[in-house]
Parts: C-alpha cells; sequence; structure tokens
C-alpha cells in the first residue's frame, strides 16, 4: 500500500517496485547519449575487474622495471617510436622507469573506480543515517545533527583530505584511506538532502498511517522512508563518482593519494608533466583515461536523474531530448490549433 501510495503522491521520487523499474528502464533507454555513456562505464569497469587477466595476456606486470627500454643517456626516454611501442609493451613503457604503460593504466582503473565508489558508499551511508535521524528526532537531536551536518558540508575537502592523509602511517592501505577519507570528509551534501526528503515524506498520510498503527520509528523508517529516499539518493551517488574520481587523481597528482608502486591515474599525471616532449603519450594516456571516466560517469549520472525525474528537465542537452520536447511543442500546438 505504501508503495503505491508513493508512486501517487510523489512522483519520481522513488522506484516503487517492478514497474517503477520498467518506467525507469525506458525512460534511460529513450536517452541515447546515457546509454553510450553506461556502455562506456560497463566497459570500464569490465577492464578494471579483468585488469590481472588484460596485462598477463600482454605478458607485463604494472611494477617490474626494463632498464633495457630506456635510454639513459637521454634521461631515461623510452627507446624506439611511439614511447616504445611494440608487440610485447602495447602502449610503450614509462620513461626513467619501462614499466608497461599498459599494465599500468588498466590497473589504474581498478584504483580510480574503486577509491571513487568506496568513497561514495561511505558518503550515501553516512549521510542517509544522520539526514533520516536528524529529520525523525526531536528538536535537539535534529540541531545538533544538523550543525553536524552544516560543518561537515562548510569543510575545505581537498585541505582536510591532505592533512589528514599526511598523518596517517604509510603502513595503512592507501587506497582504502583514501576512499574513507574522502566519504568521512564529503558527505554534508547528501546529509542534507536526505533530512529535507525525509521532512517531507513524513508528513504524507501513509507514514502517518503507519505511526497510527503502532509502527516503531526504526520501522517507519525502514519501510516508508528509505523507499522514498531511493530517487534523491541515487541521483547524487551517480553524480559524486566522477567527482570522486577527480578528487582521487588531484591528491596522487599533489603527491599524498596513492603511493608508487600502486598505479594510479592521478600519479602517473604527477611524473608526466616533465615528460610531455619526449614522450607525450605518458601524459595523454592517464589524461584521456580519467576524461573519458568522468565524462562518461556524468553524462550517466544526469540521464539517471532524468529517468528518475521526469519532470526535471537534462542539463546535459544530448541526445533524443531535444527532438522528444520539439515533437512535444509540435502536439501542443497542433491541439492549440484545432480548439
Amino acid at each position: 500500500m505504501s508503495e503505491a501510495l508513493v508512486a501517487t503522491e510523489v512522483p519520481g521520487a522513488a522506484v516503487p517496485g517492478v514497474s517503477g523499474a520498467r518506467q525507469f528502464w525506458r525512460r534511460l533507454r529513450a536517452q541515447r547519449a546515457a546509454m553510450v555513456a553506461a556502455a562506456v562505464v560497463a566497459l570500464l569497469v569490465l577492464v578494471a575487474l579483468a585488469a590481472p587477466l588484460l596485462a598477463a595476456i600482454e605478458g607485463q606486470d604494472p611494477t617490474t622495471y626494463h632498464p633495457s627500454l630506456i635510454d639513459s643517456a637521454r634521461g631515461g626516454v623510452p627507446i624506439g617510436s611511439f614511447g616504445g611501442a611494440d608487440a610485447d609493451h602495447w602502449l610503450g613503457v614509462e620513461p626513467q622507469t619501462g614499466r608497461d604503460l599498459f599494465a599500468r593504466l588498466v590497473y589504474g582503473a581498478r584504483v580510480s573506480l574503486g577509491v571513487a565508489l568506496g568513497a561514495t558508499a561511505v558518503q550515501v551511508l553516512l549521510g542517509v543515517v544522520v539526514g533520516v535521524a536528524a529529520a525523525l528526532g526531536n528538536r535537539w537531536v535534529d540541531q545538533l545533527l544538523s550543525r553536524i551536518t552544516d560543518i561537515i558540508a562548510a569543510m575545505p575537502l581537498m585541505i582536510m583530505a591532505l592533512a589528514l592523509l599526511a598523518v596517517v602511517p604509510s603502513s595503512f592501505p592507501r587506497p582504502v584511506l583514501v576512499a574513507l577519507i574522502i566519504g568521512f570528509v564529503a558527505w554534508g551534501a547528501i546529509g542534507k538532502i536526505a533530512r529535507a526528503q525525509t521532512l517531507t515524506l513524513k508528513e504524507l498520510d501513509y507514514v502517518a498511517a503507519a505511526r497510527l498503527s503502532g509502527w516503531g520509528t526504526l520501522r517507519i523508517a525502514r519501510r516508508e522512508l528509505l523507499p522514498g529516499l531511493a530517487a534523491p539518493v541515487i541521483t547524487y551517488a551517480a553524480l559524486m563518482v566522477p567527482a570522486n574520481i577527480t578528487i582521487e587523481a588531484a591528491l596522487s597528482f599533489l603527491g599524498v593519494g596513492v603511493k608508487p608502486p600502486t598505479p594510479s591515474w592521478g600519479q602517473m599525471l604527477s611524473t608526466a608533466d616533465v615528460w610531455y616532449q619526449a614522450a607525450p603519450q605518458y601524459l595523454l594516456l592517464p589524461a584521456a583515461a580519467l576524461f573519458v571516466t568522468v565524462l562518461a560517469l556524468t553524462v550517466l549520472g544526469d540521464g539517471i536523474r532524468t529517468a528518475l525525474d521526469p519532470r526535471a528537465a537534462s542539463r546535459l542537452r544530448v541526445g533524443t531530448g531535444r527532438r522528444q520536447e520539439s515533437k512535444a511543442d509540435e502536439s501542443k500546438a497542433g491541439k492549440e490549433g484545432t480548439v
């Protein structure tokens, strides 16, 4: 009963079961750009998961040095054209170290996507728990949790992350540490969204009916409120993933993120700035991987937002949106002309 009420009273605010999932999938498929982005994201995830297999097929690994493939007389420039690319090293090798670029790129996808998804999971968990608790608590609980959320949201993420990463011992697994720090420092925005949406949902009739029937607060939150939070939380989480990838790359670029020899796209960029003339592929390959990943995730996140809430127009005017809008305008104009 409550799911049906969510669907009728708060359109686009939840995915209320099988029919709602089908509607969401139909709306998402209508956006060609989002589907292309989803295919790119799926391919990136597959590459990240199959990184050991791909590196084994090439016959290389991301940490082995190949000093014979670099010209020490020229400062460590790879020997051969295109950065030393050949049948054994498909994308060439790194300057100075001779490590295989293809192996480091595919393993770097693991780090970038893993850190971003882990940080997003922490952000969603903390934000939803604190936001729902603030909305359902008494006035003092709401004031306390809301002020904590405001403080977290106002914190400068990069400065806090730099400070925390600098004091944690290097023995702690760095990718896990980066994901945890980003998640713990940047959950304020989703906490505000969860609180605002919960305040709206708890005034609806089906929540009042559940309260009158004797349900406890935890049961109401789990059975009645969390389904209503699905759409805004999923939407915001989809847009946080590319932002977290960028943050991880920036931290690794600054030298406080993922440490060598663990491969990371941001770390590769941090050491590639002096090689862009002698070995341009060393700079262009991780930069292109970051650009494609962030662009695909951003377009997919916008498509998910539009599919979950069809009343909100897409911010990215790509795909079939313009044609659909023009057809709707023509249909509306035709109806007005016949009246």
